[in-house]
């Protein structure tokens, strides 16, 4: 079933367990956790898959975009800023980028 976040995070739980610090399993949850805007149990995992593997940048958008919807703009900034440099002009980062600059009336740098 498409968008069954509840079974996917039931499913990453038991994949926790069986392999604790997994940085992929660990940014999958944090991801699913972002769209159940469960934000601060998000923030928890994908900072223990930042640890892990400190360069990935999908690790760091996906942390940025949560950092921006708990309001940690300067975070947000420096996540998605270093996700930037490691994988450019990804859509995602563009957008939320964009987002957090329009939002903080940066309308030129919004574009």
């Amino acid at each position: 079933m498409l968008h069954d976040y509840q079974g996917a995070l039931k499913d990453l739980d038991k994949a926790d367990v069986l392999e604790p610090n997994n940085a992929s399993t660990l940014r999958s949850r944090g991801d699913v956790k972002r769209m159940l805007e469960e934000y601060q149990g998000a923030l928890e995992d994908l900072d223990k898959a930042n640890v892990l593997e400190p360069n990935n940048a999908s690790t760091l958008r996906t942390r940025g975009n949560v950092k921006y919807m708990l309001h940690d703009y300067q975070g947000a900034f420096e996540d998605l800023d270093k996700a930037d440099v490691l994988q450019p002009n990804n859509a995602f980062t563009l957008r939320i980028r964009g987002d957090l600059k329009y939002m903080l009336h940066d309308y030129q740098g919004a574009l």
